[in-house]
């Protein structure tokens, strides 16, 4: 089974090959070498954000693996991200993702 890193991968190339400009999305937090907590994108923020060139609109993508799973702050993130004109989906391979980006709203 492959590793939804390597998922992740494939699908940033895809994307940016795709007139995408899109990054890896960390969130939670982490600790600086001198102590410092440094806050990120919030918990159950989506892998990948970016934006799609011919009409700016967002991508949030959630990469997942054959088995992996929504945790349930990723459900939540589904749920209210619903509510907006962004396109957002969960991918198992960068098939699926170039789904999501080639949807019209």
């Amino acid at each position: 089974m492959k590793s939804e890193h390597a998922i992740q991968n494939e699908i940033l190339l895809a994307l940016s090959a795709n007139e995408c400009t899109v990054c890896r999305s960390n969130a939670g937090k982490i600790k600086t070498q001198d102590g410092r907590t440094v806050m990120l994108f919030p918990q159950g923020w989506p892998d990948i954000t970016g934006f799609r060139h011919s009409d700016g609109k967002a991508i949030l993508i959630e990469v997942k693996n054959e088995r992996g799973r929504l945790r349930n702050d990723q459900k939540k993130f589904a749920k209210f991200i619903k509510n907006y004109p962004v396109l957002y989906g969960v991918a198992r391979s960068a098939e699926d993702a170039l789904n999501i980006i080639e949807r019209k709203f």
